[in-house]
């Protein structure tokens, strides 16, 4: 089994530049680099976030397609039971999953080596799936921002660790399960 701890934000409510830091890549000139911008890439665990961009962060904002999107309560909880449903389905085994107004966190073991960006959209495609039945697509017709964080977990260390982050170092979550707790928020 393998071991992912996964996150995603909902759309527009944290954009590249912006002054919490962000994990983007950008093109940069540096002193002695050549003409040409080099991308960094910022997206490395361990890695320090970008530095606030503002030019960046309004570009960003002016390119949404619709407000940003905040969860409440009861998309939370329509959410934790679709991932459920979700990780069932694929035979996935969820250990902890903290959903907040602007995000989620969850830690997963799934069998064999899928790609992690796959194991992350199915969990957001149906997610998404199910609040669209429920509330109506937004107008950006996105609930989430592309990409989002996927973490290995490459040892039984670094699980309890990721495990112990989600059920207890969120700020002010709407709700946070596991399945030996149950829903402990």
């Amino acid at each position: 089994m393998r071991s992912w701890l996964l996150s995603n934000t909902t759309y527009g409510t944290w954009l590249p530049g912006s002054a919490r830091g962000s994990v983007t890549s950008v093109r940069d000139l540096r002193p002695g680099d050549e003409p040409t911008p080099f991308r960094f890439e910022h997206d490395i665990p361990g890695e320090p976030w970008e530095d606030p961009m503002p030019g960046l962060e309004r570009s960003a904002r002016e390119r949404m397609k619709g407000p940003p999107i905040y969860l409440d309560l009861e998309k939370a909880e329509a959410l934790l039971a679709q991932f459920q449903e979700t990780a069932r389905y694929r035979g996935w085994t969820l250990l902890a999953v903290a959903i907040m107004r602007n995000h989620f966190h969850m830690v997963v073991q799934v069998p064999g080596d899928p790609a992690p960006r796959k194991i992350l959209a199915d969990f957001k495609a149906y997610g998404s799936r199910a609040l669209n039945r429920r509330y109506g697509e937004p107008p950006s017709q996105t609930w989430w921002t592309t990409n989002g964080s996927k973490r290995k977990l490459p040892d039984e260390r670094a699980l309890v660790a990721a495990i112990n982050y989600v059920l207890y170092k969120q700020p002010r979550p709407l709700l946070v399960w596991s399945p030996e707790l149950g829903r402990i928020v």
